[in-house]
């Protein structure tokens, strides 16, 4: 049997602005998360979250969320990355609770996984367009906290 390894690549905390679409025909809470910035750090990449991207979040009526989410990053070096993923987050009723209170919840607290895909043009970066990586996530109240690892 095969085994995956990976290596963490960086950490990139979101700063967000919560806009609120509601209850949709189709049975579920749509809402999005506008991007106002952020940053993210790792031993190979580091530099700021550009403001403008979103997290379009879909709310099913068991409370889980399904995640769609594009963005661009900066390098400290000035090199443009465009980054997406999706992925889910599920919550115990009491987690549940203290998200909406605006509360930080911790990582282990919760399912919050992301699938996460990259591109950009760089040539120092161009290794980054082939590669999958898989984000854990945390949710202080500005906005959520990714440790994202590259599937090595």
């Amino acid at each position: 049997m095969s085994t995956l390894a990976s290596r963490h690549l960086f950490t990139a905390r979101m700063e967000t602005t919560p806009q609120v679409v509601g209850a949709v025909p189709m049975g579920f809470h749509r809402r999005a998360g506008i991007l106002t910035g952020g940053s993210f750090c790792g031993e190979r990449l580091r530099g700021r979250v550009l403001p403008g991207g979103g997290d379009w979040l879909i709310q099913r009526p068991d409370g889980a969320l399904h995640l769609d989410v594009r963005c661009m990053l900066e390098t400290d070096q000035g090199e443009i990355i465009y980054m997406t993923y999706t992925g889910r987050r599920t919550t115990s009723p009491e987690v549940a609770r203290r998200l909406a209170r605006g509360e930080p919840v911790a990582a282990e607290d919760m399912y919050f996984r992301t699938a996460v895909q990259f591109e950009t043009a760089s040539p120092r970066l161009i290794w980054l367009n082939d590669v999958i990586a898989v984000g854990v996530g945390s949710r202080p109240p500005v906005g959520p906290v990714y440790d994202v690892f590259e599937i090595i």
